[in-house]
């Protein structure tokens, strides 16, 4: 599943907002809170604890950085809980402003599985949301 959206802004300033995993909880409405297991700044190896509140449930999740390049490429992945996935979020310069892809790609665990059509277009239509939110907060800055 993968989303995308362009935000008025220099690639510089959105990689580096939406780069640190510590500004989730202020632009994806379902991360309630994001604690560092390894010191910041974001690297490769780097891992996170987030919560998350999704279809009415709390969920706990470890992300680890997995792939990074500066201002191009964050890729984080989780292998526990009951939709182990890898997000990954690319920017690029476009005229006016930052192209923004964010991917989730993943398989649902257990039972899970049985919801995953309904839990992609959950997730399709609130990482849409997401990104929207994300445009309106940097472009306000401006």
């Amino acid at each position: 599943m993968q989303v995308e959206t362009v935000i008025n802004r220099p690639v510089a300033e959105v990689a580096a907002y939406a780069g640190d995993p510590g500004n989730a909880p202020t632009w994806y409405v379902n991360i309630k809170s994001v604690a560092w297991r390894t010191e910041p700044p974001v690297r490769v190896g780097s891992q996170l604890d987030f919560v998350a509140q999704f279809l009415g449930r709390r969920i706990a999740y470890t992300y680890e950085v997995v792939e990074l390049v500066p201002g191009e490429r964050l890729v984080m992945r989780t292998a526990q809980g009951m939709f182990p996935m890898q997000t990954t979020y690319t920017w690029s310069s476009v005229p006016g402003g930052t192209r923004m892809t964010l991917r989730n790609t993943g398989e649902p665990a257990g039972f899970s599985r049985f919801a995953a059509p309904v839990m992609e277009t959950a997730i399709r239509r609130t990482t849409t949301k997401d990104l929207a939110r994300l445009k309106a907060l940097l472009e306000s800055r401006a």
